[in-house]
């Protein structure tokens, strides 16, 4: 390890607390090593690193170190193509859906970046690694929610294939949160839409355990119904 790294891991370890490490490793089975840091120290410490170089997490790194590195990216002020490259780069690490989500959650974008981000995800929508796929539908519903968004955004939630459940569970988190957003022209979609049985049950799911969606547009979903039998 370089030595900003063996820094790192020395922060981290000081930050780690065991139940919280007990309590995470619960959440991520299978998940490579964890330390058990929690994550707004994360977020502070990344802000940090990210005013002094930056990070790389080292070969055999900790959960902690991954999703580290991937939150210093979206803290760090950079140009927008050398953020899409270090994004590229780092979307290869992502192994689990905290490291996923909570990259995606930082990488923030200007108006007027947001054309080029949508070209840059679209491969990702289409891959067969389900990271990838989880990747570019956890932006979209971060970042592309405004009702200009929805033609594109239902388009390529009926593109997705992967047949992973943590694709198809990204895929049912999208369209509950458009549901809240934009109901009416979200319950147009799902009455004609091209999602599998399994993934429009999880999406009617997620819809029915929003607190942002009534009660009506709740009982709505029995519409769906024949087409989840």
């Amino acid at each position: 390890m370089t030595l900003r790294q063996e820094e790192v891991r020395a922060k981290l370890t000081s930050l780690a607390e065991e139940p919280y490490r007990k309590f995470t490793a619960g959440l991520l089975p299978g998940a490579r090593g964890i330390l058990g840091v929690r994550l707004p120290a994360l977020q502070k410490y990344a802000r940090e690193l990210a005013k002094t170089g930056g990070y790389e997490a080292p070969e055999e790194a900790f959960h902690e170190e991954i999703l580290l590195e991937g939150l210093v990216i979206g803290a760090a002020r950079l140009p927008l193509d050398e953020k899409l490259s270090k994004t590229a780069a780092f979307v290869p690490k992502i192994s689990n859906w905290a490291v996923c989500d909570s990259f995606c959650a930082g990488l923030k974008m200007k108006p007027a970046e947001k054309e080029a981000v949508w070209m840059f995800l679209e491969p990702y929508l289409v891959s067969e690694k389900e990271f990838f796929v989880r990747f570019a539908v956890v932006m979209l519903l971060c970042y592309f929610t405004d009702k200009a968004d929805l033609p594109r955004a239902f388009a390529a939630l009926d593109a997705v294939s992967h047949p992973g459940y943590y694709a198809k569970m990204a895929v049912a988190w999208a369209v509950s949160v458009l549901f809240a957003l934009h109901p009416a022209e979200t319950k147009e979609y799902l009455l004609a839409c091209r999602l599998d049985g399994e993934t429009l049950a999880k999406t009617a799911q997620k819809i029915r355990d929003s607190r942002r969606v009534s009660q009506e547009d709740k009982a709505w979903l029995s519409c769906l119904g024949s087409r989840q039998a």
